[in-house]
């Protein structure tokens, strides 16, 4: 197995991980715990399943540790395509990393409420059902906000991918309308309050899907076979 194909396979395994666990965070873990219209129940499922809730904090982690990794290591498989744009790949990816590790504050504080801290006795049930939803939802904008480096980074490594000439042109248009939905997605959450109401609201990071499932397969399974660079990037 060529260099190339070592580096591809390495991307792809920690694209993965980036994958599972972040399915395993932000969604398998909410939707059985969290029920938004009622507080009461959010306490409770979180009361009583509080390992799955620490194990879903954790998958957060290894996610971010495992984002921190991939684009430094798609930019050892990109440089030669084009060093600006694997450059600005790699910065755009790595800015997310330290808000969304500072976004899990509100996670651990949720935690702290729900193990019952002595200086809380004070409040009643009511009071902490409250701070649990606040922290929850206080949580939930700071991924809206780290939403954005999410998708800006996807057009750099999507125009990478688009002229590579070893990777599937598709799956690089798909990476760059993704970066457009997940722009889009988080300023129409922004500036329309019921924006998740739309029906367009399911599908507008579908692109972005397409691209970053494809691509994480495309490199675990067929790696950079027949890969050819073309003229000196442009740094």
């Amino acid at each position: 197995m060529t260099i190339e194909n070592q580096t591809a396979r390495l991307a792809g395994f920690l694209y993965l991980t980036v994958i599972l666990t972040g399915l395993f965070s932000l969604m398998y873990v909410p939707s059985q715990l969290i029920v938004r219209e009622d507080p009461a129940l959010t306490f409770h499922n979180i009361s009583s399943s509080v390992q799955l809730f620490r194990l879903g904090i954790a998958g957060s982690m290894l996610c971010y540790i495992a984002f921190t990794l991939l684009p430094l290591v798609l930019y050892r498989l990109l440089k030669d395509v084009n060093g600006t744009y694997a450059k600005l790949m790699v910065i755009l990816a790595l800015i997310s990393v330290p808000i969304s590790f500072i976004n899990l504050q509100n996670k651990f504080s949720v935690l702290t409420i729900i193990e019952g801290a002595g200086y809380l006795k004070t409040l009643n049930a009511e009071q902490l059902q409250s701070q649990v939803m606040f922290l929850l939802n206080t949580y939930n904008k700071g991924i809206l906000i780290v939403q954005i480096f999410w998708g800006l980074w996807l057009f750099p490594f999507g125009y990478l991918v688009y002229k590579s000439g070893f990777l599937p042109k598709i799956l690089g248009v798909c990476l760059m309308l993704g970066c457009l939905g997940y722009v889009v997605n988080v300023f129409s959450r922004t500036v329309v309050p019921d924006f998740s109401d739309y029906t367009i609201a399911d599908y507008i990071t579908l692109p972005a899907s397409i691209g970053e499932i494809g691509i994480c397969l495309w490199l675990l399974v067929m790696g950079v076979k027949n890969k050819k660079i073309g003229p000196v990037p442009i740094d």
